[in-house]
Formats: C-alpha cells, sequence, structure tokens
C-alpha cells in the first residue's frame, strides 16, 4: 500500500498526542519513533521536517510552556513540583533549561511584575513577558461579578459582564464525561481567521457525513487548543478542529482521533462576535478563574460550538468555552 503524506500527518500526530499525554515521564527516540510506526533511523528526520523543528527541541519547549501555565495557574505548586510534573529529571536542569529558553528564571516569571523586557533575551522575550496590563485591568475594574446557586442549590452559576464592552457570560462548574474525538489538526496562526476554521470543520464534514457520524444532539463540534498564545510562538500553535464519535470510529490519514478526559470543566456560555474570541477567554481567565475558588487542570481547554452563525440573524457565535479545573488547595 503506497503510503501518502496524509498517512504521515497522521503518524506525526499520534507522536504529538503521545507527547502531550506523556511529558511527565522519559520520551525516548525509540519509543516515540514506534508510535509513529518509523525507524528511529529517520523518524527524527521526518518529524524535523514536517513540524518545523527537531524533537528534543519540540518536547522540552512542550515542557516548558507547560510548567510556564502551572507557574501562573497553579499557585499551590511549589517550582520543584512543576519540574518534575513536566519531565525533567532535577530542579538545576529545569532551572537552566528555563533561563536559556526565557532569559528569566521560573520564579521571576511567577513574579511577572518584577519581571521587565530589558532583563530577558530578545529572542525569547515575546513568550516570557505576560501582559501584565492586560490582565490587571481585566482583573481590577473591567467587569461585573457576581454569583448564586442554582435551582437545586448544588452548583454555584457565576455571572460576569465586560464593563466596557457588551460581553457577558454565565460560568458553571460540570463535571463532563471522556470524549473521543476525531479531528484535523493546524500547526500556525489562528487568530481571527474564520476562514481557517471553515477549512478545518469542512475537512470534518467532508469525512463524517458519508460515514453517518452527525448524530445531533449527540455529537459535539469542538476545537481543542493544546497550546497558550501567550507563550508560543503564532507559528507553533496547534489547534484541532472536529466532532466527537463513537469510541469504535474508525480514522485514517489527515483525520486523528484523541480522546478528552472526563473530570470538573468550567463551562463559560458566550454569544459574540468573531472578532471577540480573545475577550471572552481573558474574561473567563482573568476575571471568573481568580474569583472561583478554582485552578486549572492539567488537561486541554476548548471551544464547543453550539450553532452555526451563518444562520443567526446577528451573525453571532453561540458557544461554551470550556477550562478544566479542579479545587484550589
Amino acid at each position: 500500500m503506497q503510503i501518502t503524506r496524509k498517512d504521515y500527518i497522521a503518524r506525526i500526530n499520534r507522536v504529538i498526542d503521545f507527547i502531550d499525554g506523556n511529558l511527565d515521564q522519559e520520551l525516548t527516540l525509540e519509543k516515540l519513533a514506534s508510535v509513529a510506526n518509523f525507524s528511529p533511523y529517520h523518524f527524527h528526520r521526518i518529524f524535523s521536517a514536517m513540524v518545523g523543528e527537531t524533537l528534543f527541541q519540540f518536547i522540552q519547549r512542550s515542557r516548558l510552556q507547560k510548567a510556564c501555565k502551572k507557574l501562573i495557574e497553579s499557585p499551590s505548586m511549589t517550582v520543584t513540583e512543576i519540574a518534575y510534573s513536566c519531565g525533567f529529571s532535577s530542579p538545576s536542569a529545569f532551572a537552566r533549561a528555563f533561563k536559556e529558553f526565557y532569559g528569566c528564571s521560573a520564579s521571576e516569571y511567577r513574579e511577572a511584575k518584577n519581571v521587565s523586557k530589558s532583563n530577558l533575551s530578545e529572542s525569547n522575550s515575546n513568550l516570557c513577558i505576560l501582559n501584565s496590563n492586560k490582565r490587571k485591568a481585566i482583573l481590577e475594574d473591567s467587569f461585573y461579578f457576581s454569583s448564586a446557586f442554582n435551582n437545586n442549590f448544588q452548583n454555584t452559576i457565576w455571572s460576569l459582564k465586560m464593563k466596557n464592552s457588551e460581553i457577558q457570560t454565565n460560568v458553571e462548574v460540570k463535571e463532563l464525561p471522556e470524549m473521543h474525538f476525531a479531528y484535523v489538526r493546524n500547526i500556525g496562526p489562528y487568530k481571527n481567521n474564520p476562514k481557517l476554521f471553515e477549512t478545518l470543520f469542512g475537512k470534518i464534514f467532508a469525512w463524517a457525513g458519508p460515514r453517518g457520524l452527525f448524530q445531533v444532539p449527540e455529537t459535539k463540534m469542538l476545537a481543542v487548543y493544546h497550546d497558550d498564545p501567550s507563550m508560543t510562538d503564532e507559528s507553533k500553535l496547534r489547534i484541532s478542529v472536529g466532532i466527537t464519535v463513537a469510541p469504535e470510529t474508525k480514522v485514517e490519514g489527515e483525520i486523528g482521533k484523541m480522546i478528552i478526559p472526563s473530570g470538573k470543566y468550567a463551562l463559560a456560555h458566550f454569544e459574540i462576535d468573531s472578532n471577540q474570541y480573545e475577550e471572552a477567554w481573558n474574561l473567563v481567565y482573568g476575571g471568573w478563574l481568580p474569583e472561583s475558588g478554582y485552578e486549572t487542570d492539567d488537561r486541554p481547554c476548548f471551544e464547543m460550538y453550539l450553532n452555526d452563525p451563518k444562520a443567526h440573524p446577528q451573525n453571532k457565535h453561540i458557544l461554551n468555552i470550556c477550562v478544566p479545573v479542579k479545587p484550589m488547595e
């Protein structure tokens, strides 16, 4: 059987998914080559050519980005605990790698207010500097916040509204089941690019439609975000767009399949314009999360789409932003 480019994409996607799920483990060339079903001799060159960085660079960057996320969003964890949880062999190895890549220490990153652009390496300053002014504005004076119990007094529903726009949301923490997710993946910029999403969903629809995989309302349309855009260069941002499917569903070629783990998720409901996604995410992370008593958990966040914007009178996008959470310790 002739191996096509789509087959190569599928194999590389399997490896990326495996790396994402096992960053705290030892990831050897031999192990990852076996996941891709390539020989170790050729795999490293294939991976570099298709992804744009070496296997070591990709693993190291993924571990560092995961560590950055934990530094900001898991204040109960020490730097040493974060280092080990992200797969570094020792705190000193983590410290060297972090300083080399970001130009500042992990502690300085966590205390971002003490870090300035002047003492960061120029090549990575865009990754290390948090947009502290934006965070401060969101936290201090840009939204209205209230909370109330729902009708059965079991869960809290939070309501937030931006003061300087019409964006508002209701947030509820719910237990979601495990979901099997068939996807098409893109690596590169996606901000304010609705055409990209149309193209990716078009590929999924072309694959799923003839197979009878749309079982509304059971089928859910999702976009899974693998990287934090505040920490990752635009050219390396990964997004997976697709639908939920039955566990036994077979995929091939450019269509991959992954499992979205079960657990507690904050579901923030929005009705927004196509250019308001960033504001919506900022409202969840900068507005709701610090006031909620929760912190983010180590699972992917995603958007769950609830309508076709073209069928809406005002072309509004109705969706839930889903963020994995756990009670803050």
